[in-house]
């Protein structure tokens, strides 16, 4: 095994620039399956992430588009704490409007939440306090604001104590910054930070009191561990119905369903454009049998040397078969090196963490290898049938 491993390298090394081009075709190819896989993988973390922070990973109630007199209030909302399986609710309202500070003016979405809403949707908060009972009670003007917003206006991440003026109702208003929020991965803000909206948070009753509302959009809902989510969001639509008079007033979101389908269509995504890539890595394994060829016809009077003296059919094959495994296997190395140093440099760029796939790694360097040895199958096989006589006959 030794002897054909070294004389792999010394045949390998004889027509050197011809080795390095088939190698790096190899490299290439694996490289591209790496980033894509890498690439796909982050981006998954990072949605779910960011689907997460917003409060998209649990149960929302809703008034059904169609129903257009009916909406969610207090009396709706203490329905559904009373519901068996229901831990915690509360409610939600979403306005999208401006926010400045320091004469810097941004698109931003004003969500309206109560004391607990952070028990049930993820905001990771950075600097200062969530909303107090009184902030509630008061229709207080304090506001938590993101990171990303922050370094912006301020050139710092705590801004705790500044005011900033949010435009509620077509009337400016001020709003005491008491808390620092982290939105997600933050991947949506390193990318296209200039194009989507800041996200800030203030009591959904000076929402109320802003815009002259006593209604809900929305009411997030967080169920007890051993609670199934889909029936639980039934049984409180029709909770909601019987006490309104209605029927199909209410719907139920279980988003956290939503989020793994969505997960799923990119997991899809990714095994497509994965299977592009190993379309290089073919390309590539064809190229090894056409090296080993050119090989074979280039080393016919060796071979028929070789087999002259004594060598056996069987070791001929395993000569060049050998060589063609060990192209690939020096290509698989220099793509892994290569496809990791570029997923690592492109996500140390984004300010993001890597999740590499080691799934997608070993199918590439499996795949590699197995063409490779399946295409070098052939130039080995026509070398060790070759007839001494005819062999020797060869210039």
């Amino acid at each position: 095994m030794v002897d054909y491993m070294k004389s792999a390298f010394q045949n390998l090394g004889r027509k050197r620039v011809r080795t390095a081009l088939t190698i790096l075709g190899i490299a290439i190819g694996v490289a591209s399956v790496i980033i894509i896989g890498n690439i796909s993988q982050c981006g998954t973390n990072a949605l779910s992430t960011e689907l997460e922070s917003l409060g998209l990973s649990g149960l929302t109630i809703s008034s059904s588009s169609d129903a257009a007199t009916v909406s969610l209030n207090e009396n709706d909302l203490n329905i559904i704490k009373r519901c068996d399986q229901v831990e915690q609710a509360a409610p939600v309202l979403v306005e999208s409007t401006d926010i400045s500070a320091r004469k810097l003016s941004s698109k931003a979405l004003v969500w309206g939440i109560d004391t607990n809403a952070s028990q049930i949707i993820s905001i990771n908060l950075l600097y200062g306090r969530f909303f107090s009972t009184e902030d509630i009670s008061t229709n207080a003007n304090v506001c938590l604001v993101d990171e990303a917003f922050s370094k912006s206006t301020y050139l710092r991440s705590n801004i705790i104590g500044k005011n900033v003026s949010i435009m509620c109702g077509g009337v400016e208003e001020s709003y005491k910054v008491i808390g620092i929020i982290k939105t997600g991965s933050g991947l949506l803000q390193n990318i296209i930070g200039n194009y989507i909206p800041t996200f800030v948070y203030v009591p959904y009753t000076a929402i109320q009191t802003a815009y002259g509302r006593d209604d809900f959009d929305q009411i997030v809902v967080k169920i007890k561990s051993d609670g199934n989510v889909e029936s639980i969001g039934k049984t409180i639509v029709d909770a909601l119905n019987r006490n309104n008079g209605t029927t199909d007033a209410f719907v139920s979101n279980n988003l956290a369903k939503q989020k793994d389908s969505l997960t799923n269509m990119l997991g899809i995504v990714t095994l497509i454009l994965s299977a592009v890539g190993a379309v290089s890595l073919l390309v590539a394994s064809l190229s090894i049998m056409t090296v080993m060829l050119v090989s074979v016809n280039e080393r016919t009077r060796e071979i028929g040397i070789k087999k002259a003296i004594g060598a056996k059919r069987s070791s001929i094959m395993l000569e060049f078969m050998f060589e063609a495994v060990l192209i690939s296997l020096i290509g698989c190395a220099f793509g892994i090196a290569a496809g990791y140093f570029i997923s690592f440099a492109g996500a140390e760029y984004f300010g993001i963490r890597l999740s590499t796939r080691v799934d997608i790694m070993m199918l590439a360097v499996e795949f590699s290898i197995l063409s490779g040895t399946v295409f070098g199958v052939y130039p080995a096989y026509k070398a060790s049938r070759l007839k001494p006589v005819d062999a020797l006959r060869q210039e």
